[in-house]
């Protein structure tokens, strides 16, 4: 009768769990939807007023200064990036609210002049300021403040890039990769679902690509996969590694911030002359979709990497998820090609590929693959997924995530 009791009690108690939960996290989807919805909305205008006035480009260098500007005004909040926010998920950091309005107006203004960079990076920081910011009001002890803040980051992505499932298993698995904080999967599943239903009311439709033709299982079809999905990895080293090195190099070669910025909008300006075409200039969505289609320049994953790492190291802000898109679309049409698949596939291949060797996230990359491409060729995307894991290292793009576990046996990293 007493365990019962216990039982009976011990059930209550989960339940009261539950419900402080679902009305946090509901608050937390419902700020975070409409805040990833008018930045969305944002990005968008920007994309199209850069695409209607192309002169637009020549401004970077003046708005690499005033994004700089903009962070050296609020230095004394500390250092402001994605890694900030990673870090306050496993340790006592905090999420300054300044953070959130800075990545929104820089990112914008990226977009607007023609940096290289893409919207999850903002993503990340709009959430989790708005996590911590609302884990305070809520006066959240410090292990929930955690939970909020990867709610906020799941929120916000889920907005973003209409896939709610992608946004719930990357903000688990990102942050400590082999370890995930399960205690955050209802926090994280309500705040992706509540922040997707205000998406959808400002109108915004999910990513997703129609005309994918997938191939019919066989050893043939394995084989090629593999090498398709081995390059890809190593494509993937490629591009966080430039990205990191850029970014080092330039911190290096020029140590005054404003100096650095200008520099590196200069640069991007001569080469988006040099190679006259503004495809590697914003996130390059149009690139990808003909990428999708069968449609890609051989050359265009390098010069995309070359765009983004140099973009990043200037200090313009956005991210680098859509740009990894952008690099295994294109990288993936052009030698699936030459594999004998089909360019169309490929390039959703190497998509998914980049994403999860940049990332270190399989999971989340395999639910991508099943809300940009639909279920049909699940089975395959997951080898994708597993084999790029393993195969892409122990780097990624985030420094402040840690991998817990070893890729290639049954042990903890030390």
């Amino acid at each position: 009768m007493k365990t019962l009791k216990n039982r009976i009690v011990q059930s209550l108690s989960y339940c009261k769990v539950l419900l402080k939960w679902f009305v946090i996290a509901s608050v937390v989807g419902a700020f975070g939807g409409v805040l990833g919805s008018l930045f969305h909305i944002s990005i968008d205008y920007a994309t199209e007023y850069r695409a209607e006035f192309p002169w637009l480009i020549y401004f970077l260098p003046l708005g690499g200064l005033v994004i700089t500007l903009l962070y050296r005004l609020a230095k004394s909040a500390g250092h402001l990036d994605t890694n900030r926010v990673l870090d306050s998920v496993r340790t006592e950091e905090k999420v300054p609210t300044v953070m959130a309005p800075l990545i929104f107006v820089s990112t914008v203004l990226t977009h607007l002049l023609g940096g290289s960079a893409g919207r999850e990076g903002a993503a990340l920081q709009l959430g989790g300021s708005i996590g911590y910011r609302l884990g305070k009001v809520f006066r959240l002890n410090e292990k929930d403040m955690h939970l909020i803040v990867m709610a906020g980051m799941s929120a916000v992505f889920s907005a973003l890039f209409g896939t709610p499932l992608t946004a719930l298993f990357f903000a688990l698995e990102v942050t400590t990769v082999g370890v995930m904080y399960y205690a955050c999967f209802v926090p994280c599943a309500i705040s992706a679902l509540a922040a997707s239903v205000i998406a959808k009311l400002f109108g915004l439709s999910p990513v997703h690509f129609e005309g994918i033709v997938f191939p019919e299982l066989g050893a043939g079809l394995l084989g090629k996969l593999l090498v398709l999905t081995i390059l890809c990895a190593l494509v993937s080293i490629l591009f966080y590694t430039a990205i990191h090195k850029c970014e080092h190099y330039a911190q290096k070669w020029f140590s005054n911030p404003y100096l650095r910025s200008f520099v590196g909008g200069v640069i991007l300006v001569l080469l988006t002359v040099l190679v006259q075409t503004r495809d590697y200039n914003g996130a390059g969505m149009d690139v990808i979709t003909d990428a999708m289609a069968g449609q890609a320049k051989p050359e265009a994953f390098l010069l995309k990497i070359l765009f983004t790492a140099i973009t990043i190291a200037a200090g313009f802000k956005g991210g680098e998820i859509v740009p990894a898109f952008f690099v295994g679309s294109t990288f993936g049409c052009a030698v699936g090609g030459l594999l004998g698949l089909d360019p169309g596939f490929s390039a959703a291949v190497g998509c998914i590929a980049l994403f999860c060797g940049a990332v270190n996230c399989p999971i989340a990359s395999l639910f991508l693959a099943f809300e940009l491409f639909g279920g049909e060729a699940l089975l395959l995307f997951a080898l994708v997924c597993g084999v790029s894991y393993m195969m892409s290292g122990y780097g990624g793009l985030y420094k402040s995530q840690k991998i817990m576990q070893s890729k290639l046996e049954v042990k903890m990293m030390e």
